[in-house]
Protein backbone atom coordinates (compact mmCIF):
# COMPACT_ATOMS: atom_id res chain seq x y z
CA UNK A 1 0.00 0.00 0.00
CA UNK A 2 1.36 3.62 -0.77
CA UNK A 3 1.07 6.31 1.21
CA UNK A 4 -1.06 9.15 0.08
CA UNK A 5 1.11 12.06 1.71
CA UNK A 6 4.82 10.30 1.02
CA UNK A 7 7.16 13.14 1.75
CA UNK A 8 9.72 13.20 -1.32
CA UNK A 9 12.25 15.66 -0.19
CA UNK A 10 14.08 15.96 -3.35
CA UNK A 11 11.36 17.64 -4.94
CA UNK A 12 10.80 19.80 -2.45
CA UNK A 13 14.70 20.43 -2.38
CA UNK A 14 14.37 20.98 -6.57
CA UNK A 15 11.89 23.57 -6.22
CA UNK A 16 13.99 25.71 -3.56
CA UNK A 17 16.71 24.75 -4.97
CA UNK A 18 16.42 25.65 -8.66
CA UNK A 19 14.00 28.72 -8.16
CA UNK A 20 17.03 30.39 -5.94
CA UNK A 21 19.40 29.73 -9.04
CA UNK A 22 16.60 30.73 -11.97
CA UNK A 23 15.69 33.92 -10.03
CA UNK A 24 18.46 34.86 -8.25
CA UNK A 25 21.12 34.71 -11.02
CA UNK A 26 18.27 36.14 -13.70
CA UNK A 27 18.19 39.07 -10.85
CA UNK A 28 21.85 39.58 -10.02
CA UNK A 29 22.70 39.35 -13.81
CA UNK A 30 20.17 42.20 -15.04
CA UNK A 31 21.03 44.45 -11.82
CA UNK A 32 24.89 43.76 -12.70
CA UNK A 33 24.10 45.56 -15.88
CA UNK A 34 21.56 47.90 -15.22
CA UNK A 35 23.90 49.18 -11.92
CA UNK A 36 27.14 49.62 -11.45
CA UNK A 37 27.12 50.01 -7.44
CA UNK A 38 27.92 46.30 -6.00
CA UNK A 39 26.22 47.11 -2.68
CA UNK A 40 23.60 48.04 -3.85
CA UNK A 41 23.59 44.30 -5.98
CA UNK A 42 24.30 42.66 -2.40
CA UNK A 43 21.84 44.05 -0.67
CA UNK A 44 18.92 43.53 -3.37
CA UNK A 45 20.09 40.04 -3.43
CA UNK A 46 19.71 39.73 -0.11
CA UNK A 47 16.51 41.35 0.38
CA UNK A 48 14.93 38.95 -2.50
CA UNK A 49 16.52 35.66 -0.80
CA UNK A 50 15.06 35.94 2.10
CA UNK A 51 11.64 36.96 1.19
CA UNK A 52 11.99 34.75 -1.87
CA UNK A 53 12.57 31.91 0.64
CA UNK A 54 9.27 32.46 2.82
CA UNK A 55 7.72 32.73 -0.31
CA UNK A 56 8.83 29.68 -1.21
CA UNK A 57 8.57 27.80 1.83
CA UNK A 58 4.85 28.97 2.60
CA UNK A 59 4.18 28.32 -1.36
CA UNK A 60 5.23 24.76 -0.96
CA UNK A 61 3.13 24.28 2.48
CA UNK A 62 -0.10 25.35 1.05
CA UNK A 63 0.14 23.53 -2.26
CA UNK A 64 1.30 20.21 -0.09
CA UNK A 65 -1.94 20.96 2.01
CA UNK A 66 -4.20 21.13 -0.52
CA UNK A 67 -3.25 18.05 -1.80
CA UNK A 68 -4.14 16.61 1.55
CA UNK A 69 -0.32 15.47 2.33
CA UNK A 70 0.05 15.81 6.31
CA UNK A 71 3.78 16.79 5.97
CA UNK A 72 3.43 20.11 4.52
CA UNK A 73 5.41 22.02 6.98
CA UNK A 74 8.82 19.56 6.48
CA UNK A 75 7.98 19.54 2.62
CA UNK A 76 8.14 23.41 3.32
CA UNK A 77 10.99 23.69 5.55
CA UNK A 78 13.39 22.10 2.34
CA UNK A 79 12.21 24.46 0.62
CA UNK A 80 12.79 27.11 2.05
CA UNK A 81 15.98 25.78 3.23
CA UNK A 82 17.59 24.65 -0.09
CA UNK A 83 16.51 28.05 -1.70
CA UNK A 84 18.27 30.44 1.14
CA UNK A 85 21.18 27.94 0.99
CA UNK A 86 21.87 28.11 -2.69
CA UNK A 87 20.83 31.81 -2.34
CA UNK A 88 23.62 32.21 0.06
CA UNK A 89 26.08 30.33 -1.97
CA UNK A 90 25.51 32.52 -5.12
CA UNK A 91 25.68 35.49 -3.54
CA UNK A 92 29.40 35.11 -2.09
CA UNK A 93 31.33 36.36 -4.89
CA UNK A 94 29.66 40.00 -4.32
CA UNK A 95 31.45 39.79 -0.66
CA UNK A 96 34.81 38.72 -1.69
CA UNK A 97 35.36 40.45 -5.26
CA UNK A 98 35.54 43.76 -6.40
CA UNK A 99 35.60 43.10 -10.22
CA UNK A 100 31.78 42.57 -11.92
CA UNK A 101 33.50 40.12 -14.17
CA UNK A 102 34.80 37.89 -11.83
CA UNK A 103 32.06 37.98 -9.22
CA UNK A 104 29.32 37.18 -12.36
CA UNK A 105 31.87 34.42 -13.58
CA UNK A 106 32.17 33.16 -10.62
CA UNK A 107 27.88 32.99 -9.68
CA UNK A 108 27.21 31.36 -12.93
CA UNK A 109 30.06 28.74 -11.88
CA UNK A 110 28.93 28.30 -9.02
CA UNK A 111 25.06 27.81 -9.99
CA UNK A 112 26.61 25.23 -12.66
CA UNK A 113 28.38 23.31 -10.00
CA UNK A 114 25.16 23.56 -7.65
CA UNK A 115 23.26 22.05 -10.76
CA UNK A 116 25.71 19.36 -11.98
CA UNK A 117 26.43 18.49 -8.11
CA UNK A 118 22.66 17.94 -7.31
CA UNK A 119 21.75 16.62 -10.67
CA UNK A 120 24.65 14.11 -10.06
CA UNK A 121 24.07 13.23 -6.67
CA UNK A 122 20.08 12.33 -7.26
CA UNK A 123 20.95 10.12 -10.12
CA UNK A 124 23.44 7.87 -8.25
CA UNK A 125 20.97 7.75 -5.22
CA UNK A 126 18.31 7.08 -7.74
CA UNK A 127 20.50 4.58 -9.98
CA UNK A 128 19.38 6.59 -13.16
CA UNK A 129 21.76 8.59 -15.21
CA UNK A 130 21.76 12.43 -14.62
CA UNK A 131 23.28 14.21 -17.74
CA UNK A 132 19.82 15.24 -19.02
CA UNK A 133 18.42 16.02 -16.12
CA UNK A 134 21.34 18.22 -15.80
CA UNK A 135 21.26 19.61 -19.21
CA UNK A 136 17.77 20.63 -18.79
CA UNK A 137 18.01 22.29 -15.25
CA UNK A 138 21.53 24.32 -16.74
CA UNK A 139 19.02 25.47 -19.68
CA UNK A 140 16.33 26.57 -17.73
CA UNK A 141 18.78 28.83 -15.38
CA UNK A 142 20.80 30.19 -18.13
CA UNK A 143 17.67 31.24 -20.49
CA UNK A 144 15.90 33.25 -18.00
CA UNK A 145 19.51 34.21 -16.74
CA UNK A 146 20.33 35.77 -20.55
CA UNK A 147 16.62 37.17 -20.55
CA UNK A 148 16.75 39.04 -17.27
CA UNK A 149 19.97 40.09 -18.42
CA UNK A 150 18.96 41.16 -21.76
CA UNK A 151 16.27 43.74 -19.65
CA UNK A 152 18.98 45.27 -17.58
CA UNK A 153 20.95 46.21 -20.76
CA UNK A 154 17.32 47.49 -22.37
CA UNK A 155 16.85 49.39 -18.49
CA UNK A 156 20.43 50.61 -18.57
CA UNK A 157 20.24 52.39 -21.93
CA UNK A 158 16.71 52.90 -22.11
CA UNK A 159 15.86 54.11 -18.74
CA UNK A 160 19.39 55.31 -18.32
CA UNK A 161 19.27 53.46 -14.84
Amino acid sequence: MVRKDKFNSAGAIVLGMHDALVSLTGLIAGLAVAMADRYVIILTAVIASVTASLSMGASNYLAVRTDGGRRAFISALYTGVAYMATCAVLIVPFFVFENRAVEMVLMFAIAVTEIFGFNYYLGRVNHRPYMRKFLEMLGVCAGVSVIAFLIGLGANKYLGV
